[in-house]
């Protein structure tokens, strides 16, 4: 993967740029292909002088920037396996993350060096902590550009197969804790026609991609940025601290930005904006959404104020980019997610295993063997194995097809929260929750929002002797938030007495859903 987003692209053009760097100031940075060949060996060359050996962990806690893509380049050059992680994870989030991956080094920056920290002080993990921008010294630690003055830029990659493993992402921990799912180099190949596909038969002379999401998920990291330059497309990176919709079109505008993914809601915050004169500054060729279902409102919406049609797509961590539209080629049906990619079987299986007949409601599946599809979930067999059903890939997701072949997303048959486009596990943030010392018991589920799809809801038990008030909400809140990640934290926090649990002392989340869709119905 490294050679085939790089190297191949320097050899054909070397000063093409490949990534336009927008800081907080306003100052803009331009790397060429040859200037990423060259920084991705020198990354290379360090890593490997530090003792990374090839199928070693090597996670990447930074947002968009250049050390991000340049890590990931290295580390598959040398035949390690990179880890994404979201800078805004806590201890917790990023402690189980290490352990599982046993990551052996971590690229990060100074902002997240002190959690970073703490962890290692604690499990020991992970051993060799490269920082970009400090000049601390010993304890593990090395300063990257520091490091980098006297590293070569020449490195011979290595000459990886198609099914060696290159990448773990992890999922959102729908049941249980996050599982890793771990992709193998071919996964480029196989993000390719779900890139093409949706983005008008990407790519046109003058693209030029950005997206408010995250490279730390499979949606920015290989949707976008990866995608673009296998094509040798530029990317911008400036990523938002929070999503602006005013900030979101003029750094479009402003570098006449060509394609773009961004959630649904994201889109419906900027249409609530109402920033006529800024929509109309904009140079869009297509937008691509996924993550939510995106309505017959906003479909009309983009037409109209941005002047193009959103194809929406479907896919998920463990099999991504499987459906899509594409509405040069096909009537786009608003609610729907498409037809499978070319390259891809997306079907609806029955209950029994059988294909589902068309309109009938099934569990969505893919066929394998499919080139973007996880080798298995790190360190975790039986997982793997519950996963499929003979060769089908089962998402976990109900859908049905219509006689035309466009597949309708249903819901999920899992307690998975879809909040802004995050694909959020309710398991973690309860496991979080119950560390407060005031909490006894917690369940969190998803409840509809017009904004956000889903808020998370928090439904808590207290200890005796505990009368909880809005001070305690906004401990147990911030306790979310600074110990998981912001996108996580419950929005709505219901005291109760008890919790409905089943006869094992599992928490009946469906039931909890059940009461508040007869709550809204009164």
């Amino acid at each position: 993967m490294g050679v085939a987003v790089c190297d191949q692209q320097a050899d054909k053009a070397p000063n093409a740029p490949a990534l336009l760097l927008e800081s907080e100031a306003g100052r803009i940075d331009t790397y060429t292909f040859q200037d990423i060949r060259l920084l991705s060996n020198k990354f290379a060359n360090l890593l490997t002088h530090h003792g990374l050996q090839p199928g070693d962990r090597l996670a990447i806690l930074l947002s968009q920037n250049v050390e991000t893509a340049a890590a990931h380049v290295a580390a598959w050059k040398a035949g390690l396996i990179s880890i994404p992680m979201f800078t805004l994870f806590g201890e917790d989030a990023l402690e189980y993350r290490f352990e599982n991956s046993q990551a052996k080094g971590i690229i990060t920056d100074k902002a997240n060096l002190e959690k970073v920290m703490a962890v290692r002080n604690k499990t020991g993990t992970p051993d060799k902590i490269f920082v970009t921008d400090s000049t601390s010294q010993g304890n593990g630690i090395v300063d990257i550009w520091k490091a980098l003055e006297n590293t070569s830029d020449q490195f011979p990659p290595l000459d990886t197969l198609a099914n060696d493993p290159g990448l773990i992402i992890y999922t959102s921990g729908t049941t249980g804790n996050p599982k890793g799912a771990l992709h193998a180099h071919r996964t480029l190949i196989g993000h390719m026609p779900g890139i093409e596909f949706p983005h008008e038969f990407f790519p046109k002379q003058n693209d030029l991609f950005w997206t408010p999401a995250d490279w730390a998920w499979i949606g920015g990291l290989m949707n976008i940025l990866m995608g673009a330059w296998f094509h040798g497309v530029p990317v911008l990176a400036h990523r938002m601290k929070k999503f602006d919709p005013a900030e979101a079109l003029a750094v479009m505008a402003k570098h006449k930005v060509r394609n773009t993914f961004i959630p649904p809601t994201a889109l419906n915050i900027v249409r609530q904006a109402g920033l006529t004169k800024e929509l109309r500054e904009l140079n869009l060729r297509t937008v691509a959404v996924a993550g939510e279902p995106m309505g017959a409102e906003l479909l009309d919406w983009g037409r109209e104020a941005m002047g193009v049609t959103f194809n929406e797509f479907y896919g998920q961590t463990e099999c991504n980019l499987v459906a899509a539209n594409c509405a040069q080629v096909m009537e786009i049906k608003p609610g729907s997610m498409g037809k499978s990619i070319p390259g891809h079987q997306v079907e609806i299986i029955a209950s029994d295993g059988s294909p589902a007949a068309n309109g009938e409601v099934g569990e969505i599946a893919v066929k394998a063997p499919d080139p973007v599809m996880f080798l298995e979930y790190w360190k975790n067999p039986e997982a793997t194995k519950n996963k499929f059903r003979d060769d089908w890939l089962l998402t976990g997701d109900q859908g049905y097809k219509d006689a035309d072949g466009y597949l309708w997303f249903v819901g999920r048959d899992d307690d998975v929260i879809t909040s802004a486009g995050y694909r959020i596990g309710p398991s973690e943030i309860e496991d979080c929750l119950r560390r407060h010392p005031a909490v006894e018991l917690a369940a969190v589920i998803g409840v509809p929002d017009p904004v956000r799809t889903e808020v998370i809801k928090a439904f808590i038990t207290t200890k005796d002797g505990i009368n909880p008030d809005t001070t305690l909400e906004e401990e147990i809140r911030n306790l979310v938030k600074t110990r998981l990640s912001p996108h996580e934290y419950p929005r709505l926090i219901e005291f109760v007495d008890e919790l409905p649990l089943t006869v094992t002392g599992k928490v009946r989340r469906k039931t909890l859903k059940e009461q508040e869709t007869a709550r809204e119905k009164l």
